[in-house]
């Protein structure tokens, strides 16, 4: 790829960022300095005397950090596919440096800082997982086939990033951890989560423990089989299809559940996408993650380009010899038998001993609010029923606008975003930002107001 001259453009300086807001055109010479990670690099995972596998992370710390940095939450993220990167979610969603089309050269690209990004006052970290994916190394035997290998393998991965800073004035170790992801990652997010909750009650010393905070699960696939359900009604009532198109899904759907019955599980997962593959062919919609789109979310290929240019691996620390591999097949492959399965239990115990938050852009057909709401309503929780029936709220943005709706109990919150499709970030950058900081920090409608509860509830509070 030819280099093109670096172009810095100052703009009005952002109230909510620490830098001004700069645009570079990219591909270019030097990968500005402005948008490097804080660190970045590789996390062995294995280490044979043949193969080593790694998960490759970017770490951004948080731009004006409201609370001491040993307090200043960071926030974990992984991308969905299963097999994508989440260096999408960096360069497209939530990152600090969004990849932008330069409008004046259509075949060159811009660099412009965030002033949504989920990096404002957290660190976030991302992670390339499971290993295979993005910039991450395997060997193809090595790839995991469920979502048990990958927690731990994220377990490895988290364990030596927070290990990697000693010093006593930034500690890792001693920060809250919240696990976020969105789509495929609704499976990895509760995964990795309850088996830090394992590993955590078998260590003595609270100091080596991570300190896990939360998890938070956008437009997620968590409980397969109940969300297939969901299909045929939600593109029903939707007016997306007719009577008779509903029962063709319907069927669809009856087989997915007989083929999990039976434990043929990649079949099963073959008969989901038949499911899919007949919701747009019906349809004939642009996306299922966003209904109300006229085309496709851009610029996934131009992030693909951009991260397999060797000066942009350089400045990431990424290996220059090996190809980024956006959402790698392989993976994708390895998992079909696990796709299926359910990770709700995971989520059952989460939500007893830390903070679960799921959102969804409400136009999303993938894994939206519909299927969302289905598989919450069969959690084996104590706080289940108490989280149905509390009261919907409506909310509104720092104009006054319709943001979206928020439900709570004790540890469980669920949120609905107005505007939004299957990535959210991406739809309504501006509202996801302060999502995710109001829950975190337990502002607005996520504040613990105190009511009278039943002695039996006192232990659902949600900021105990």
């Amino acid at each position: 790829m030819e280099p093109r001259i670096l172009k810095l453009l100052l703009l009005l300086l952002n109230p909510h960022s620490r830098h001004s807001q700069v645009t570079a055109s990219l591909p270019a010479l030097p990968f500005p300095n402005k948008a490097l990670p804080t660190k970045s690099g590789y996390l062995p995972v294995t280490t044979t005397s043949k193969t080593s596998s790694s998960i490759f992370y970017a770490f951004y710390e948080a731009e004006n950090p409201i609370l001491p940095l040993p307090n200043t939450p960071i926030l974990i993220w992984l991308q969905g596919g299963p097999g994508c990167s989440s260096l999408y979610g960096n360069f497209l969603e939530l990152g600090p440096w969004l990849l932008k089309q330069d409008p004046k050269h259509p075949k060159s690209f811009l660099l412009e800082s965030n002033p949504t990004a989920w990096n404002r006052i957290f660190g976030v970290l991302f992670l390339d997982n499971p290993i295979g994916s993005g910039f991450s190394t395997a060997s193809v035997s090595e790839i995991p086939t469920d979502h048990i290998s990958v927690a731990k393998h994220l377990y490895i991965a988290i364990t030596r990033f927070v290990d990697s800073d000693q010093h006593q004035t930034s500690s890792f170790r001693s920060r809250p951890v919240y696990i976020a992801g969105e789509s495929y990652a609704g499976k990895y997010v509760p995964a990795i989560g309850h088996y830090i909750l394992k590993k955590n009650a078998r260590v003595s010393d609270e100091r080596r423990r991570i300190n896990l905070a939360g998890i938070a699960i956008g437009n997620g696939l968590t409980d397969p089989l109940t969300q297939v359900g969901t299909h045929a009604s939600n593109a029903y009532f939707s007016g997306l299809v007719n009577d008779r198109q509903r029962k063709e899904l319907e069927r669809l759907q009856a087989d997915v559940a007989r083929l999990v019955a039976a434990g043929k599980w990649r079949e099963a997962t073959r008969a989901r996408y038949k499911v899919i593959d007949s919701l747009y062919a019906m349809t004939g919609l642009a996306t299922l993650y966003d209904f109300t789109r006229r085309g496709t979310y851009r610029m996934i290929g131009a992030v693909t380009e951009f991260l397999n240019d060797e000066t942009v691996k350089r400045a990431l620390g990424a290996d220059e010899t090996a190809a980024f591999r956006g959402c790698n097949e392989e993976v994708k492959a390895a998992l079909e038998g696990d796709t299926m399965k359910s990770v709700k239990y995971a989520v059952e115990e989460l939500v007893r001993k830390s903070r679960v938050l799921l959102y969804q852009g409400m136009f999303d057909l993938w894994d939206g609010v519909v299927s969302t709401e289905a598989w919450v309503r069969t959690v084996e929780w104590e706080g289940t029923a108490r989280f149905l029936e509390a009261e919907r709220k409506v909310w509104r943005d720092g104009k006054g606008e319709l943001a979206g709706y928020v439900q709570r109990w004790g540890n469980l919150s669920n949120v609905v975003v107005y505007g939004a499709g299957h990535l959210v970030p991406v739809d309504q950058p501006v509202n996801s930002q302060a999502m995710i900081e109001d829950w975190v920090l337990g502002r607005g409608l996520f504040e613990d107001v105190k009511e009278e509860v039943d002695s039996e509830d006192l232990n659902l509070s949600l900021f105990d």
